[in-house]
C-alpha cells in the first residue's frame, strides 16, 4: 500500500471514529418547483466544508455547460445528479446526501417539487424525522406547499422547519417573512405537526443557512443548521418492543437464530418474549451480531436472536413482549398513497407486504379520497396516480401491527402488483376494522388454501382464482 493510500485510509478511519457515535437525523426537503431545495442542500454541504475539490471542479464545469446561474457555480448540481435533471434544471428523483456536524449526523433527502413526482416525495418522507418545507418569499404559500405539508403530516413527520427562501429577492423585507409565517400557521392548524419552526434564508447567498445573516438583523432566531442540530426527536421513539423476523438462520444442528432489525423498543438477554401469530412464549438466550454477542439490542439494530427453547417461529412472525402486544387482524382501515399509472380499484387482489410478512388482499371499500390541495374529502371508487385516500382492506391472513400514528415501523405496508411485482402503493394503518366489513366477498378457509396452491403452481395468473 502506498503512503498516499495509507493516509487516505487513516483519514477515513479517523472521520468515522469521530462521527460513528453521534445520533442520526433524517431530513426531507420539499416545496414547490424552483423554491431552491437542491441549492439549499448544496449550500449546507458547501458551508459545512463537506465538498471535495474534485466535486467543486465538476460543479464549476457543469455550471458553465448548462448556464444555470450567474454564479461561479450552481450548488444545486451537487444533488441533481441525473443528466435530465441538470438539463431541465429540476429535481426528478429522490437524492440522498450525507453530512455531519459536531453535534450529529444527517441524511438529507432532496425530493421533487413537481406534482407528477408526488410519489417520489412520499417515498422520501416515509423514513424522515424532520421536513424542511421551502417557500419562495416572492410567491408565498403555494398549492405544492400545502400538498407536501399534508403528505408530511400523513406520513408521520412531527417536526417541520419552514424555510422562507430567496429573501434576497425581496430585499430582506421583514414584513414579507411575517405575512408568509402567518399564512402558513393558519393553513397548518389542521395538520398533525407537533413542532413548527420558521427561518428566513437565502440559499443562494448563504443567509441564515449555516452562518447568521448580516442582512436580516431583525430575525432573532437560530440559523437553519442550528435548528437541525438542536431539534429533539427522542420523544418520537416508540418504547414497545417489536422485532419482525426476516430470516431463520440454521447453519448447523447446534444453532437456530432469528435474524431481523429491531423495529422499536429494546430487548435484553433473559427477557421473556412471545412469538406472533403462534402465541408461544420463550426467553432470549443470546443476541448475536457480527462483532460479538450483546446484552441489549435497541431500535434500528440488525441482530440475530436465539431463544432458550424451541418454538415455532418463521419469516414474517413478530417477537414482542407478552404484556405489550400489537393488534392482529385481517380487516384494516388504512390511508393509501397510490403510485401507479393503473388506478387502485375495488376487489382486485394485490400482494400486501407488512414488514417481512407477505399476504394477499384487496380493497373492499373506499371511505374517501383527499384533495391534497384543499384538504377536502370526497367520495370515490378508485385512486389514481399520486392520489391519497382512505380504504378498507381485507387480507387472506391476519397481520400484526400498531397504528401508524403510534409506530411508523409496524404501522405501514406496501402494495405490490402481482403480475409485475412492482410496488404500486404505500399504506399507513389507522386501525383494525371491527366486526364484519361491508364487502362483496369474504375469503373462506377453502379459498385461502386453494388460492395459495394456485399461486404456487401458476404464478402467471394475476386475479383471484375463485370468489
Amino acid at each position: 500500500m502506498s503512503d498516499s493510500t495509507s493516509l487516505i485510509a487513516s483519514d477515513i478511519e479517523a472521520y468515522l471514529n469521530v462521527h460513528e457515535n453521534k445520533d442520526m437525523l433524517r431530513v426531507l426537503t420539499c416545496g414547490s418547483v424552483d423554491d431552491g431545495k437542491s441549492t439549499l442542500i448544496g449550500r449546507l454541504l458547501f458551508d459545512s466544508k463537506m465538498i471535495f475539490e474534485d466535486q467543486m471542479a465538476a460543479i464549476e464545469k457543469d455550471s458553465k455547460r448548462f448556464n444555470t446561474t450567474d454564479e461561479a457555480f450552481d450548488l444545486a448540481l451537487l444533488v441533481d445528479g441525473l443528466q435530465s435533471e441538470r438539463e431541465q434544471g429540476i429535481t426528478i428523483d429522490v437524492a440522498y446526501r450525507y453530512f455531519a456536524t459536531e453535534q450529529r449526523k444527517f441524511i438529507i433527502a432532496d425530493t421533487p417539487g413537481h406534482e407528477q413526482y408526488t410519489r417520489n416525495m412520499a417515498t422520501g418522507a416515509s423514513t424522515s424525522d424532520l421536513a424542511i418545507i421551502l417557500i419562495d418569499a416572492r410567491h408565498g404559500v403555494q398549492v405544492q406547499t400545502r400538498r407536501h405539508s399534508f403528505i408530511c403530516s400523513q406520513l408521520g413527520i412531527k417536526h417541520v422547519v419552514i424555510a422562507i427562501n430567496k429573501m434576497d429577492a425581496v430585499d430582506y423585507d421583514q414584513s414579507v417573512y411575517q405575512n408568509i409565517k402567518k399564512d402558513y400557521r393558519e393553513f397548518a392548524q389542521d395538520l398533525a405537526f407537533d413542532d413548527i419552526r420558521f427561518v428566513p434564508i437565502s440559499a443562494l447567498k448563504g443567509d441564515n443557512v449555516v452562518n447568521e445573516s448580516d442582512n436580516m438583523k431583525w430575525y432573532p432566531g437560530s440559523t437553519l443548521l442550528k435548528l437541525l442540530n438542536t431539534v429533539s426527536i427522542t420523544e418520537d421513539t416508540n418504547a414497545s418492543f417489536r422485532f419482525q423476523v426476516q430470516y431463520v438462520n440454521r447453519p448447523n444442528l447446534n444453532f437456530r437464530g432469528f435474524c431481523g432489525t429491531v423495529a422499536s423498543g429494546e430487548i435484553r438477554v433473559g427477557d421473556t418474549i412471545v412469538a406472533l401469530p403462534s402465541g408461544k412464549e420463550s426467553k432470549i438466550k443470546s443476541i448475536v451480531t457480527f462483532d460479538g454477542d450483546l446484552e441489549k439490542a435497541s431500535a434500528g439494530m440488525s441482530v440475530t436472536l436465539t431463544l432458550e427453547n424451541e418454538i415455532d417461529v418463521g419469516r414474517g412472525d413478530m417477537l414482542v413482549r407478552p404484556h405489550d402486544q400489537p393488534h392482529s387482524s385481517n380487516h384494516l382501515e388504512a390511508d393509501v398513497v397510490w403510485m401507479a399509472e393503473e388506478p387502485l380499484q375495488l376487489d382486485r387482489e394485490y400482494e400486501i407486504k407488512a414488514g417481512s410478512k407477505s399476504v394477499y388482499g384487496y380493497v373492499d371499500a373506499f371511505n374517501f379520497k383527499v384533495d391534497v390541495n384543499t384538504l377536502a374529502t370526497e367520495s370515490t371508487q378508485q385512486l389514481a396516480l399520486n392520489e391519497m385516500g382512505n380504504c378498507h382492506f381485507t387480507l387472506t391472513a391476519p397481520v400484526q401491527f400498531d397504528s401508524y400514528s403510534q409506530n411508523r415501523s409496524t404501522g405501514a405496508f406496501i402494495i405490490i402488483d402481482r403480475l409485475t411485482n412492482v410496488t404500486v402503493g404505500a399504506a399507513m394503518i389507522r386501525s383494525a376494522v371491527e366486526g364484519e366489513v361491508s364487502s362483496k366477498h369474504q375469503y373462506s378457509e377453502f379459498e385461502v388454501e386453494f388460492n395459495a396452491l394456485v399461486r404456487k403452481h401458476f404464478p402467471h395468473w394475476g386475479a383471484k382464482v375463485i370468489g
